[in-house]
Formats: C-alpha cells, structure tokens, sequence
C-alpha cells in the first residue's frame, strides 16, 4: 500500500505506480503525475489544482470532494470512477475515458472535454456551465437535471440519454445527436440545435423557446404540451401536423410549409429575458493539511 499525506505541490510522480494509495486531504497542486497508475486509489478531498494528469490511469478511483481545477487530465483514463461532488473547473479532460463515471453534483464549469468520452456516466445535477463538449461521446448517460448553460456540444453524441430537466439554455449543439433520449421538461431556450437529431426523442414538457432548430431531425419525436414559441422550425426535417397539434406555438414560431400552428390550447406564453441563477466558480476551501508530508512506500 502507497499512503501520502500532507502538502506535495510540484512533487514529480510522472509513470509512479500508485495503485490503491490512499490519499487524503492531501494538497497536490502542480504536481506532475503524467502516465502515473492510480487504479483503485482513493483521492477523497484532495487537492490537484494545477495538476498535470496527462494519461494517467485513475480506472475505479475514488474522488469524492476533491479539486481538479486547472488541472490537466488530456486522455487520462478515469473509468468507474466515484467522483461524487468532484470539482474539474477549467480542467482540460480532451480525449478522457470517463465511460461509467460516477459524477453527480460535480462540476466541469469551462472545463475542456472535447471527444471526451461519457458513455453510461452517472451525471445527475452536474454542471457544465460553458464547458466545450465538442464531438463528446455521452450515449445513455444518466444527466437528470444537469446544467449544460452556454456548453459548447457540436457535434456530440448524447444517444439515449437521459436529460430530463436539464438545462440547455444557449448551447451551441449544432449536429449533436440526441436520438432516442429522455428531455421531458428540458429547457433549450435560446439553443442552437442546426441540423440536430430529436428522433424518437421524448420532449414532452420542454421548453424550446427562441431556439434555432434549422435541418434538425423531429422525425417520431414527442412534443406533446412542448412550447415551441418564437422558435425556429421553418427547416426542421421530419415534423408532422399532429406533432405541431400536440405543442405550444404562438406567432412568431416558424414553421415547415404545409405545417399550420393552431396556438396553444388557451394557454398564454410570455416570453421574457431570462435569468440565470449564479454558478459558484470555485468549490469551498478543502480542510488545510498538515504542514509535512509523509509518505509510506511498498511494493
């Protein structure tokens, strides 16, 4: 067993076979720990700010609380990690394996995840404020309420996932493809979804307010009590009159020739500026470690 403890900034830990250490309340911010093993370790409340991870193996680790800010994880493999209430703020993770990650309530605020890959990830209530999910891979991931405000996700894959009542508010989705997943009371107000699939997506209840859906897909798609006033359906592939019948249009919604808006069943849609709830930049100060820094060594 491998225990550290302590303060270590800047330590050099590059290609270090740490499988299963323990690492607690440590504060590791700057170190280098490129290509280092960290299978099964647990990192609870450790500090990793400014870190770089480079392809390090943190397969089935164990990180609640802890601080990546700024660190670099680029095609670091984090696969079955727990990382409940784990902060990545500003943290680059492009080309991370991050398949069947355990990550709700963690924050990735402006992390850097492009081609990043979520697949089957566990997400519930995780913030992606203005992160760059570029060509991210997030099939039949679990992301219930999750807030993606301002995230940058074209071309992403979000198959089958699970994004009911996520917030998706001014997301650059264009191509991303959403086929065959759950967005009942999603909120896509002021979204750009150009050429974006909604097959067979389930959009009962959601909020598509002022949305650009220019060559998105709604083939077999479920709009029902969906409102879609304002938005931008003049190019929309795949969109049949009962859908229309089932949603919410008012006026100035645009629709595909030969589609008629028949209002919205007596109820009155205001549009106002919305205004989104602040989102903390930094996580709470973790508990200060002890001044010297141990260490145990074993094979």
């Amino acid at each position: 067993m491998t225990s550290f403890g302590g303060s270590c900034g800047k330590c050099e830990l590059s290609g270090r076979n740490l499988s299963e250490a323990r690492i607690i309340g440590a504060n590791f911010s700057g170190a280098i720990l490129i290509g280092t093993n960290l299978r099964s370790a647990q990192l609870h409340s450790t500090v990793f700010t400014g870190a770089d991870l480079t392809k390090a193996d943190l397969t089935d680790a164990s990180m609640t609380g802890a601080n990546f800010a700024n660190a670099n994880l680029s095609n670091a493999r984090l696969r079955a990690v727990d990382a409940n209430g784990t902060y990545f703020g500003a943290a680059n993770l492009s080309g991370a394996d991050l398949t069947e990650l355990e990550a709700t309530g963690a924050v990735f605020q402006r992390a850097t995840m492009t081609e990043v890959k979520l697949r089957s990830a566990e997400l519930l209530g995780a913030n992606f404020d203005r992160a760059n999910l570029t060509r991210a891979d997030l099939t039949d991931a679990e992301a219930q309420g999750a807030n993606f405000q301002r995230a940058r996700m074209t071309g992403a894959s979000l198959r089958s996932a699970n994004l009911a009542g996520a917030n998706l508010a001014r997301v650059d989705a264009t191509g991303a493809d959403f086929r065959d997943g759950q967005m009942t009371g999603a909120i896509l107000v002021y979204g750009t979804f150009r050429r974006a699939s909604f097959r067979s997506t389930d959009l009962e209840g959601a909020n598509l307010i002022r949305g650009d859906f220019d060559g998105a897909d709604f083939r077999d798609a479920d709009l029902s009590r969906a409102l879609l006033a304002g938005a931008d359906l003049a190019n929309a592939r795949g969109l049949r009159q009962h859908q229309i019948d089932d949603a919410c249009l008012d006026a100035q919604t645009r629709l595909p020739k030969g589609l008629v808006s028949r209002g919205c069943a007596g109820v009155r849609v205001i549009i106002r500026r919305m205004i989104m709830p602040a989102v903390p930049s930094a996580p709470a100060a973790p508990p200060a470690p002890p001044a010297q820094v141990r260490y145990l060594l074993g094979n």
